[in-house]
């Protein structure tokens, strides 16, 4: 892991190098050439960073389309740049807008859970979470009578297993057999 302590003469290259335009993948060759270090990217990166240094041109990532109204002033007068359409063998060809998915459709049981807290829970109590979706919201449990095989009541076995799939053959415990080496 490279030093946070760069030398006063690395760095002002640094800031040379970046006044130049240069992006911090050269700027890191350069440093490397010139000093015989082994600087990356990332380590100028962050360097110029600290040094208070903006990034060379922003970010080549292709941005999406422009969403925000047009300005009062662009009105009759100016032509705005047409992001939705595709241009094809010279004509302009107007982009479809993609289609929405449908909804999900949640699924519920019709139980009246009892809310119990992790340490008012039996053994044979279903485990199925309640609550817990803001940062002050306690996480309670159903406390219904557990169905055999399983963590949870009836009802909550089935919420929590895709409906189209049924088991091929029922639980049963698991015998393990102590088999001496020879």
């Amino acid at each position: 892991m490279q030093s946070t302590d760069w030398p006063e003469r690395h760095s002002l290259m640094l800031r040379e190098l970046h006044a130049k335009g240069l992006s911090y993948a050269e700027i890191a060759r350069a440093l490397n050439t010139e000093f015989g270090t082994a600087y990356t990217r990332n380590a100028t990166l962050g360097r110029g960073k600290r040094l208070g240094l903006a990034a060379p041109g922003g970010p080549k990532a292709a941005r999406g389309p422009d969403l925000r109204p047009a300005p009062a002033f662009m009105g009759s007068g100016r032509r705005r740049r047409v992001r939705d359409q595709k241009e094809t063998d010279g004509r302009r060809i107007p982009v479809s807008a993609p289609e929405l998915p449908a909804p999900v459709r949640l699924r519920c049981v019709g139980i009246s859970p009892r809310l119990l807290s992790l340490d008012q829970l039996e053994p044979g109590d279903c485990r199925y979470p309640y609550g817990g979706d803001r940062d002050d919201d306690p996480i309670t449990f159903c406390g219904h009578p557990r169905r055999p095989g399983s963590s949870y009541c009836s009802p909550h076995f089935h919420l929590t297993r895709n409906p189209e799939v049924i088991a091929d053959r029922p639980m049963r415990p698991l015998i393990l057999r102590l088999v001496a080496a020879a």
